[in-house]
This record gives C-alpha cells, sequence and structure tokens, in this order.
C-alpha cells in the first residue's frame, strides 16, 4: 500500500479486523451496508473455528482464526482485541508486518507508541476511541497519529469511522480525556434520561411516554446543538423563559450539583483510563 496513493476511496484496499467482537463486528457490518468496501475486500478474525465460521456465513467474508495469515492479505489492519491482548496480538502478527501496511488500534488505553514498539518496525500507527452509539452509525470517534503516519493514513482512517457516526483527530495526549467524556459519556446520558423518564412517572405519565418523551427529548437537544452551532447555554436560555417553569427545575439542579456531578464523573473516567494505560 503506498501511502501517497491512499485516499478516502477505499476501493482498492483489503482491511482486515483482527478481533470482529462488538465493536469490530459493528464496523464490518456498517463497512457492508454502506457499501465502501466489498465482502471480499473484508478480512476477519476470531478466537474460535465456529465462531469463525458463523460470522462468515452470516456476513459473507473471509473469517479466520489465523491472525499471521489474515494480516498478509490485507493493507489496513483494525486490531479490535481487548487492550491486554495487544501485545500478544502484535507479537503474533510482527512477521506479516511491512511498512506499507496501516494498523488501526481502537483498544482503550493502549498507546501508539507501544504497538510501534511491538511491532519492531517503522509502520504507521493510528489509535481510535469510538462509542457505543456507533451501533446505530450515531456514534463519535476520535483518532490520533502515530510517528509514521501520513494525512493520507488519517484520510483513510476518518473515511472507516465516518461509517459509523463523526470523526475528530485529537492529540494523543487528549486520548484519556476523550474516554471519560464520549467513551464514558453515553453511560452517563443514559443515567440522566432514565432519571427524567422516572421523574415523568412521578408526575403521572405511564412509564412508555415518560420514556419515549424522555429519550426523544434528549435526542432533539443533541440535535440542536449540532445542527445549529449554538452554545448549549444559549439554546437554555431560549428555553428558559422569566419566572417561569423551566428556571425552577434549572434552580433545583443547580442546588442538587449536577452540573459538578458530570464534571467530575468525566475527571474521574479519565483519569481511570490513564491508570489503565499506565498498567
Amino acid at each position: 500500500m503506498n501511502a501517497a496513493a491512499i485516499d478516502r476511496d477505499l476501493s482498492g484496499l483489503r482491511v482486515a479486523v483482527l478481533g470482529a467482537g462488538k465493536m469490530g463486528g459493528i464496523l464490518l457490518q456498517a463497512f457492508l451496508k454502506q457499501q465502501i468496501l466489498r465482502p471480499d475486500q473484508l478480512l476477519a478474525t476470531v478466537a474460535h473455528a465456529d465462531r469463525a465460521a458463523a460470522l462468515s456465513a452470516q456476513w459473507g467474508v473471509e473469517v479466520s482464526t489465523d491472525n499471521r495469515t489474515i494480516v498478509s492479505q490485507a493493507d489496513v489492519i483494525l486490531l479490535g482485541v481487548k487492550p491486554f491482548q495487544i501485545p500478544d496480538l502484535v507479537a503474533e502478527i510482527r512477521p506479516a508486518l511491512t511498512t506499507d501496511r496501516l494498523l488501526i488500534s481502537f483498544a482503550a488505553s493502549v498507546r501508539t507508541s507501544a504497538i510501534e514498539q511491538a511491532a519492531g518496525i517503522e509502520i504507521p500507527v493510528i489509535r481510535a476511541m469510538p462509542n457505543t452509539p456507533s451501533m446505530l452509525g450515531a456514534g463519535i470517534s476520535a483518532l490520533c497519529r502515530g510517528r509514521c503516519v501520513a494525512e493520507s493514513h488519517m484520510a483513510v482512517a476518518t473515511r472507516i469511522f465516518e461509517t459509523v457516526g463523526r470523526t475528530v483527530i485529537v492529540d494523543e495526549k487528549h486520548m484519556d480525556a476523550v474516554t471519560g467524556l464520549s467513551a464514558s459519556g453515553p453511560a452517563f446520558i443514559y443515567i440522566i434520561l432514565e432519571s427524567l423518564a422516572e421523574a415523568g412517572v412521578k408526575v403521572g405519565l405511564p412509564r412508555d411516554v415518560a420514556t419515549l418523551l424522555a429519550a426523544q427529548t434528549t435526542y432533539g437537544a443533541a440535535r440542536m446543538v449540532l445542527e445549529t452551532g449554538y452554545h448549549p447555554a444559549l439554546l437554555k436560555d431560549a428555553v428558559t423563559t422569566p419566572a417561569g417553569c423551566t428556571i425552577d427545575g434549572i434552580l433545583e439542579l443547580e442546588e442538587g450539583g449536577l452540573r459538578v456531578t458530570l464534571i467530575k464523573a468525566v475527571m474521574r473516567a479519565s483519569q481511570r483510563a490513564k491508570e489503565l494505560a499506565a498498567g
């Protein structure tokens, strides 16, 4: 794979997913659904032969248990195993790695330098942090580059993760913060959404109606931020009329410390990501 020739058109590339579990499977199915890659361009591996056969039949792509053989056939290799499995995986595929291949890891907290060192050659490595709404094409993925990564490599990685949502490119020093905000963040939002629904039940709404109202309100508010470009504070002020209902509710949120609690939750999750990276 000639780095100078790589662009956002992936039609000439073969892409392998080593560890086609949750996120790897989401990506593979997105590639096929959006037709950015043909089945004959896709390769994958899993740990067990029976699982490999089942997924191969389901997706119509080659799925194997032999990581090294699959890597030897691919231009772009996605590392989808758990963080603690990365060193052994890279050691296993090392004989098949060449400098014209691209490694993309979405293993949390594993630095690009660690993968480069394990590979033992000057190979381009990109680190990605997607989140679970990628399952519905509504995710956000942060990407950062290793030492040997060119703009053309970043274009390929961006195109890959755009299949499951939006992308943002950050310096690697920010990846732990990304983990605390957007990777852990859906869980925080679900708690808020659940609480809003419970509040609806408390004031007399049927549970299914309260959940629908809470979920659609959360979705709509997020779209307002994304599509208008307005600061959340401005959008909040537009809802908050003088002496109205909303300002009373906001007063309760402020007295309950919701703002500070959410900030501290992201800080703690980010710190935990740093601890995981340090081993």
